[in-house]
C-alpha cells in the first residue's frame, strides 16, 4: 500500500502562466539543515526555474529558509541546487527546451514515502493572454455548474 506524498510547496502560478507538455520526477541535492527546514514547510517555488548547463540540470531561484536551529551549518537560502535525473532524461529535456518557447518549470516539491525530497519538473510552453482568459472562463463555468448542482441537490 502506497503512502500519501507530503507536499512541501506547489507552484500554482506555473499552472496559470504555462501550458504543461510533459512532467518528470527529479531528486534534489540538499544539505541536512535544508531538509530539516523543508520538514517545517519553509520553501517558496514562486519565481523558480530550471536550466541545463554542462549536462546537468540546476534549479534556480528556489528559496528555502534557513533552519531555525541550524547554526553555522545553514547555507545560502537562494543558492542554485542540482537536480538528479538520468542521462536519457536530461538529453530529452535539452531537446525539448531547444524548441522555441519551451522552458523547464518546477510544479511542486514533496517528500516521497522513503523521506527523499523530490521535485516535479515540467517542460512547459508559455501561454498567451487569450489562452489565460480562456482557462479562466472554463474555470468560472465549472464553478457555476458545481454551484448549480449543489443548489439542485438541496
Amino acid at each position: 500500500m502506497k503512502k500519501e506524498q507530503k507536499v512541501i510547496a506547489k507552484n500554482r502560478r506555473a499552472l496559470h502562466e504555462y501550458e504543461i507538455v510533459e512532467t518528470y520526477e527529479a531528486g534534489l541535492v540538499l544539505t541536512g539543515t535544508e531538509v530539516r527546514s523543508l520538514r517545517e514547510n519553509n520553501c517558496q517555488l514562486t519565481d523558480c526555474y530550471a536550466v541545463i548547463r554542462g549536462g546537468e540540470v540546476w534549479l534556480l531561484n528556489v528559496h528555502i529558509r534557513p533552519y531555525s536551529n541550524g547554526t553555522i551549518f545553514n547555507v545560502d537560502p537562494d543558492r542554485k541546487r542540482k537536480l538528479l535525473l538520468h542521462k536519457k532524461q536530461i538529453r530529452a529535456l535539452s531537446r525539448a527546451v531547444s524548441e522555441r518557447g519551451m522552458t523547464l518549470v518546477p510544479l511542486s516539491m514533496y517528500f516521497k514515502e522513503n523521506s527523499l525530497v523530490k521535485v516535479e519538473l515540467a517542460v512547459a510552453r508559455g501561454k498567451k493572454l487569450h489562452d489565460k482568459r480562456e482557462s479562466m472562463a472554463k474555470r468560472d463555468a465549472n464553478r457555476e455548474i458545481q454551484r448549480a448542482l449543489k443548489q439542485r441537490s438541496r
